[in-house]
């Protein structure tokens, strides 16, 4: 929990793309600041400067750290004084206790302050940002942007492969992702094209991308393409669209390649990078997820509090003596979840960790409680490696279900 006891004035900012308002209490609950502030350097700091002349210790809130609000974080630690973060969720649900349905950037500012005031354990620490960490942000914000159009336009081809030939798109709609597909789709758009170009001319032109799988995708797509005969109203736009689309997915495709090696590099000038590496399931771009969300892990006393701020801490339903069961919370860092559940599936060759994984399924969970039961342990395993310095050591299954 964050350490309050010698903060003077708490001031809360709900932070805007131009201006930021400003909410400043005392320990005691009196309001000495209320303002819009400008999004410039010189009116931040004097506010700062002028509240820590006159209360002593400034702890500034804001609900949203990263993009507009960086510049306000960045001036107030330069002003010395104190900055954390009040997430979100926890923002919205304590706003929900105070009176009235409105909302306002003046009301949302007083909540963050009195929220900070009364109830410090909703806080969470904001650790001053090193140049490699910072740069991470940005390469794994725009790293995630990119794969949520890549799986866009996927589902775009993949819906219309479905609408006029369902044959192919089984073929091809889960192999969208490999150069060979898409460059094939490139050029040959409609089943048409595809029959017109021939089975030879084609293995010939994709070997290069694909030397070990031409023959065999070009077998399964005339091997689909012979499944249907008729041919559905509209098909021949599909030499328009699917060229266009699956030039659009290759270049996003190159663009996380070209991204992953800057990720890559960064990555490995950074004193964490072999010891988060070294957990079986993490790889180049989940280890800069966790550098980003969780940074050296300092900021959390116990494993417990890393796996509540990643929403892996089971929380339980109880009613009198009616009890639910434990579910996963809803809340947390979406980030740092989503990177531990996926490393968490990827570790499922490590001895240890599957037999951990097969013991859950034993019990009666399913593929995804096991999954997040396993995510959770490993969280464990990661806070220990991140508090002691070191790598992953393997452990035998035996030891593992002990």
């Amino acid at each position: 929990m964050i350490d309050t006891s010698s903060v003077g004035v708490f001031l809360g900012l709900d932070v805007g793309k131009s201006t930021h308002h400003g909410h400043g209490l005392t320990p005691a609950g009196k309001k000495v600041f209320d303002k819009s502030l400008p999004n410039s350097e010189p009116k931040l700091r004097a506010v700062f400067e002028k509240l820590a002349a006159k209360f002593g210790t400034v702890l500034v809130v804001v609900d949203q750290p990263a993009s507009i609000g960086a510049l306000p974080l960045t001036v107030a630690r330069d002003a010395g004084c104190q900055v954390v973060y009040l997430p979100g969720l926890a923002m919205r649900r304590i706003a929900d206790l105070y009176p009235g349905e409105a909302k306002t950037d003046a009301k949302d500012a007083a909540v963050i302050a009195d929220a900070a005031r009364t109830m410090p354990h909703t806080l969470r620490s904001l650790e001053l940002t090193d140049k490699i960490t910072a740069e991470l942000t940005v390469l794994t914000g725009f790293d995630q942007d990119l794969a949520a159009e890549a799986t866009r336009t996927s589902n775009r081809i993949r819906g219309l492969l479905t609408q006029f030939h369902p044959s192919l798109e089984r073929v091809l709609g889960p192999r969208l992702d490999h150069q060979a597909v898409t460059w094939l789709l490139e050029r040959y758009g409609s089943p048409a094209a595809l029959h017109k170009a021939g089975r030879r001319r084609l293995v010939e032109l994709i070997r290069p991308n694909a030397p070990r799988m031409a023959t065999r995708l070009i077998d399964d797509v005339f091997d689909a393409l012979d499944e249907q005969t008729v041919v559905v109203p509209g098909t021949g736009t599909l030499d328009i669209v699917i060229p266009s689309l699956a030039r659009s997915l290759a270049a996003v495709h190159e663009q996380r390649r070209a991204l992953q090696a800057q990720i890559n590099e960064l990555l490995e000038a950074h004193p964490l990078s072999q010891v988060l590496t070294s957990l079986p399931g993490v790889g180049v771009r989940t280890a800069a997820v966790l550098l980003v969300t969780v940074g050296d892990g300092t900021s959390f006393p116990t494993a417990a509090h890393l796996a509540s701020y990643a929403g892996l801490a089971p929380t339980t339903k109880q009613s009198g003596t009616s009890i639910h069961g434990e579910h996963a919370p809803r809340g947390g860092n979406r980030q740092l979840k989503r990177a531990m559940f996926l490393s968490a599936f990827a570790a499922l060759h490590d001895p240890a960790s599957r037999t951990y994984y097969d013991r859950c399924r034993a019990r009666g969970k399913t593929h995804t409680q096991a999954l997040l039961r396993l995510a959770r342990q490993r969280i464990s395993v990661l806070f220990a490696m991140l508090r002691d310095g070191t790598f992953y050591e393997p452990r035998t299954p035996e030891a593992a279900t002990t």
